[in-house]
């Protein structure tokens, strides 16, 4: 069973956080993720919503997840996300 992971994100820095993204690539590679959508928030049709920004992206399973997350290249940029944005993370399965 498929798992992906939901991004909402707001920008606070945008050099830091263009120096972000630049990194993550490399640590989604090991675990056969892909990255489906990267945009920003167009509309609110219904409800609130406080994020700009959205990013999907897909991994094998649950364990890719946790295993991505947990591993060493993915923990070693928390803080450089910290400083450049609000980041709230989801995993999902399908």
């Amino acid at each position: 069973m498929s798992a992906c992971v939901i991004g909402h994100i707001t920008i606070r820095d945008v050099d830091k956080w263009a120096q972000y993204r630049a990194k993550v690539p490399a640590t989604l590679a090991p675990w056969d993720a892909e990255l489906l959508f990267r945009g920003q928030l167009a509309t609110i049709l219904s409800g609130t919503h406080a994020a700009t920004d959205t990013v999907v992206i897909r991994f094998p399973d649950v364990a890719a997840v946790d295993g991505w997350y947990q591993s060493a290249a993915y923990q070693a940029l928390i803080p450089l996300r910290e400083q450049a944005a609000d980041v709230t993370l989801l995993s999902f399965t399908d």
